[in-house]
């Protein structure tokens, strides 16, 4: 990935991801945040992304390794599919937004 992809990428990412890393980190401490997700008896794929998103917000522009890029990369899509799926009817409590959330977006923002 050149540079001039990275930009995109981090400025796309900065897009998606509306949510603070403490509001975050905080958020994923929630039962609402466990509850939703693929959790097979574990952590889901989610909650997990949700705690490297607090990594990546937390680490330099000009630190952010190669690896960092391809899970912004994945945030971004995911956000983007998710937010397209969005149901009728109040979103507030519902396991739709808690899944944005847990990706670092808060549809409600």
């Amino acid at each position: 990935m050149d540079d001039g992809e990275k930009d995109e990428v981090y400025s796309d990412f900065t897009d998606c991801v509306n949510m603070q890393p403490k509001e975050l980190e905080e958020w994923l401490e929630t039962e609402e945040s466990k509850s939703v997700g693929d959790n097979h008896g574990g952590e889901s794929t989610g909650h997990r992304s949700g705690r490297r998103i607090v990594e990546i917000k937390r680490t330099k522009k000009d630190d952010l390794t190669d690896s960092q890029y391809e899970h912004m990369q994945k945030v971004i899509g995911y956000v983007h599919r998710h937010t397209a799926q969005k149901p009728s009817g109040d979103i507030e409590e519902s396991d739709w937004r808690y899944s944005l959330m847990n990706w670092g977006h808060d549809p409600c923002k």
